[in-house]
This record gives structure tokens, sequence and C-alpha cells, in this order.
């Protein structure tokens, strides 16, 4: 389809961020409508001009449906992300993940908006029965007394609505899973910002001959398969655009990793040898994570940047942006990557 006028809910998320970036690029008009919960308005800054820009909350209707005026496409980012608020604000996280897609697509209705673009998760098949994981596999709640699961659950929500919505209403629904996307300004929470932020406070404490030493999560023998935002987003966009009604796409990468060894990757970065000592696993935690990516391959898309190159881009603007940093404990040097007390300033 040509370029038209998209709304970008959650457009200033990290990868909402990138994404309203790339449609600029391609020629888009966009309109974002946010709340800044959990995006940050920074990462729009070099295309304010070039971008409309709306504060509100997914979750009221009509905040929604007044953004959705004049709209050629409906693309949906807006969530709670983060395992720390998965397990201490489910409700909340629900809240925005299933009142978002209602809203989202009953407005989408309403204006007679025939397109339709969401983002999913790799959270959606907690232990997936194949590894890579091919989009046919079975989407799972393992246990709703854990509120883990919150995350994932919505989703799956989502991905119900979005496709049944879709074949009553919309000319074509596109959902992209995401698997284990990283790289500048994506917070603070995630595993690689933590471990980075970390590696930073020891190395600069510890004697230059003593390697390096602090817990992880597990025993760091879960794997995963981080992908770039650079080339997630590229995939993203050929699947948004080239993909196939009522369609799902994974993006990622097939280059696989233990927690260990990237704890180590980016001690390195540091020049510096590394200990790790492995912590209680959380309930819920996932042992692996790989995807299958044949589908967005047979689109064209092609990761290129491999996880040495793009752990040394991310480390570089959070040594470039430290006063952004969060405040932190001193346990949080030595502590595992859940249940940190680090708050944001």
């Amino acid at each position: 389809m040509s370029p038209g006028l998209a709304l970008v809910t959650g457009g200033s998320g990290f990868l909402g961020s990138a994404l309203v970036k790339k449609m600029i690029a391609e020629g888009w008009g966009v309109r974002v409508l946010d709340d800044y919960s959990r995006g940050r308005p920074r990462r729009l800054v070099d295309i304010a001009d070039d971008i409309e820009l709306i504060e509100g909350d997914v979750r009221n209707y009509e905040t929604v449906y007044r953004a959705t005026k004049d709209v050629d496409v409906m693309v949906h980012l807006a969530y709670v992300n983060g395992t720390e608020l998965f397990y201490q604000k489910p409700q909340m996280v629900l809240e925005v993940g299933v009142k978002g897609a209602l809203n989202t697509l009953e407005a989408a209705v309403s204006r007679g908006i025939k397109h339709y673009w969401t983002m999913s998760s790799s959270e959606v098949y907690q232990r997936a029965s194949a590894v890579p994981t091919p989009e046919e596999v079975c989407l799972v709640v393992p246990d709703v007394m854990n509120p883990r699961y919150s995350y994932g659950g919505g989703k799956i929500i989502t991905e119900l609505l979005a496709i049944n919505y879709g074949r009553a209403f919309f000319d074509s629904v596109v959902i992209v899973r995401p698997h284990n996307v990283y790289g500048a300004d994506m917070g603070f929470e995630h595993v690689i910002p933590q471990l980075l932020m970390r590696a930073t406070l020891l190395d600069e404490s510890a004697e230059q001959s003593q390697p390096l030493s602090f817990a992880i999560r597990g025993d760091g023998s879960q794997t995963r398969s981080f992908v770039f935002i650079d080339d997630f987003i590229e995939g993203c966009y050929l699947a948004f655009m080239k993909g196939t009604d009522y369609s799902i796409y994974h993006v990622g990468t097939t280059d696989v990793v233990s927690v260990k060894e990237l704890a180590l990757k980016i001690m390195s970065l540091f020049g510096r040898r590394g200990v790790v000592m492995p912590s209680k696993t959380p309930s819920g935690e996932t042992d692996r994570r790989c995807p299958a990516i044949d589908k967005a391959m047979a689109l064209g898309y092609s990761p290129q940047v491999s996880l040495s190159e793009g752990l040394h881009k991310t480390k570089q603007w959070y040594m470039e942006n430290r006063a952004l940093w969060p405040t932190l404990d001193e346990s949080f040097i030595h502590s595992a990557t859940h249940g940190l007390k680090a708050k944001l300033a």
C-alpha cells in the first residue's frame, strides 16, 4: 500500500519511536498518541516538526476516537512492558492491553479505517514446544495465578481481537511478534541496560587486575536471541507493508546466546574478565527463546547487526547519557537482574 496517515499508539516508546522515524523516512504522515507513562518525548525530538503529537491514554475511548480522524492505518503499540510491572501491577498490564486493543479496534471500525497493524510478543509462547519457534506454535498461559502471565495473556487477547475484528471489518491485519529487541535508549529495566549499568559501576569500583563478579537471574543457562533495533524495524516495516492479510510474523534473529554468555560479553566491552554468580530463577521464567524467521525472510528481511556490534552501540549510548540513569541503591551493583531497587529519576 502507498504511504498515508498513520496513527501510532505508544509512539514515544522504544519500538514505537523507531518505527515512527522509519515511517517518516518512507513518506508517511504520522500522528502519535502516547500518555508518556512508559514512553519518552526525547525519543521524538529530532522529528518533532514532522509528526503530530497527542498526549492521551489508550484506555480512554474518546481520546482514541479523536486521534483517529482522517487516519488510513491504525498502528497499535501502546502497552505496559517491563518484567517488574508484570509481577507488581498485573491488573494495569491487562487493563492497558485489553482496553487499548478494544478501543483502537472500535475506533478504527467507527472511522472506516481498513488497515490495522499491531505488535504482539514472544511472551505469547512462554515455554514454546519447539525452538526455533515458528508462528504456528500454540500460544499458552501456563498458570492464571502467576502475575507474570498478565503480559503474555494480554498479548494473546490482543491477537484474538485483531484477527477476528479484522475478518469482519478490515482489509488487512498484520501482527508482528518481536523477539528480544535491544538498542540505544531502550529504557533501564531490561536485562541488557541493567547489565551495562552494573558493569559500569563495577568497572569503576574494582581493581583493574580483578575480574568483575555479580549475580544474574537464574543459573545463566537460559538462552535468548537478541535483535538490534535497526534490524528489527526493517523487518517490522517489511511485515507491515508486504505481509499478507491477517498474517503474523516473527521479527528477530536465530543467533542464540545464553544469559551467562551475554553477561560476559558485556563485561568484555569494558576490557574486563567476568565471573557470573547464579541466583534464584523467578517463577514463570522461560528457559529458551529463539524465533523461526522464515516468513519474514521471505519478504526480504535479513538482520545485519551482530550481537557484539549491537552491544557496542548500545553501550555507547548509555555511557553518553549517564545523566538519564535512574538513582541506584548500592545493592544494585552485585544484585541479580530481577527485583532491583532502582528508581527512575
